[in-house]
């Protein structure tokens, strides 16, 4: 018998052998057919994305993107009960926790947390059916979506903060020398505001540029599965004056109430090919209650400049034109 126990135990060693070889080839077809269907989600995601950038009707816009990221995320769902992944969408977290468990400071940390929260809140608004932007706005590709305005205290000082979403601008990849990945969007913005009394005739302008505050060009680093190609961004932006000084020439001398007011955006991008790629967006309002300023309260920053009457006046530019 003792002449066998040799063979034996070879066979035993094969046969575990031949199941560590065989566990470690199943695992690895299993992670490849887990990346390949990623990545077939992602392609799907890109071939139906086009019309939800450039549909030029808000109404069916605001309709057809939600059955577009419902779909999405029904792909994502499904790819997660096949082949598993963190339903939470928290691994963020837990890659600052197990930097934290080993030890390594990390001074932005509060930082990183806030990003993701920030990333994480626009996630579950488009992955539970309830994104609904105040306003859209198309053009040449790129799509900016107003989610909301409010007003807000930052600094002690009372704003109204645009939430923007921005779909389709051009972006790269960049490798650094520590192997570290990083996408940037390549974009530019600056913005105008035109404010007009219930005729029409300008009141003020504002102008301002410069990205948007926590201009997020890369969610998916803080989300996997944030739709790819988005851009996160808010503007903190003062109050406007409730009214203006009568004109000098004006036979009343009362107040002159704001009515309305356009904002016009800008954004200037390069497209990989190297050709450049701008668009432009107009929101034309009026003025909500709350972007105002209370009486008594003074509009920072405020200068006099000379316009020509044609461009203040509509009614003279119509005369004219005559």
């Amino acid at each position: 018998m003792k002449r066998y126990f040799g063979v034996v135990v070879a066979i035993v060693f094969v046969i575990a052998g031949i199941y560590w070889a065989y566990t470690k080839y199943d695992t690895k077809a299993r992670e490849a057919a887990r990346d390949l269907n990623a990545e077939r989600i992602r392609a799907d995601y890109y071939d139906r994305v086009p019309w939800i950038r450039i549909n030029p009707d808000e109404k069916t816009y605001k309709d057809e993107v939600t059955t577009f990221l419902r779909t999405y995320f029904k792909e994502v769902n499904e790819h997660q009960n096949k082949y598993g992944g963190n339903k939470n969408h928290d691994d963020y977290l837990a890659e600052l926790s197990d930097r934290s468990a080993k030890g390594k400071k990390d001074e932005r940390l509060d930082e990183k947390k806030a990003t993701y929260e920030y990333v994480r809140k626009q996630f579950d608004a488009f992955k539970t059916g309830n994104y609904a932007p105040a306003s859209t706005f198309t053009n040449n590709g790129i799509r900016m979506d107003i989610v909301s305005f409010n007003k807000v205290t930052v600094g002690g000082e009372e704003k109204v903060r645009y939430e923007l979403v921005i779909w389709g601008l051009p972006r790269e990849l960049r490798v650094d020398d520590r192997g570290v990945r990083n996408v940037k969007a390549n974009a530019s913005f600056t913005i105008g505001w035109k404010l007009y009394d219930e005729k029409g005739k300008l009141l003020g302008e504002m102008n301002a540029s410069g990205d948007p505050t926590d201009r997020i060009d890369w969610p998916e680093r803080y989300v996997k599965f944030f739709p790819p190609g988005i851009m996160l961004g808010h503007y903190d932006v003062d109050l406007m004056p409730a009214e203006f000084p009568a004109d000098k020439d004006a036979k009343k001398k009362d107040p002159v109430p704001l009515k309305s007011v356009d904002i016009a955006f800008n954004i200037s991008s390069r497209a990989p090919s190297g050709g450049a790629i701008n668009a432009a967006y107009t929101w034309k309002l009026d003025v909500p209650a709350e972007w105002k300023m209370r009486p008594g309260q003074e509009w920072k920053g405020a200068q006099e400049s000379i316009r020509p009457e044609e461009e203040i006046d509509p009614a003279k530019k119509e005369k004219a034109n005559r």
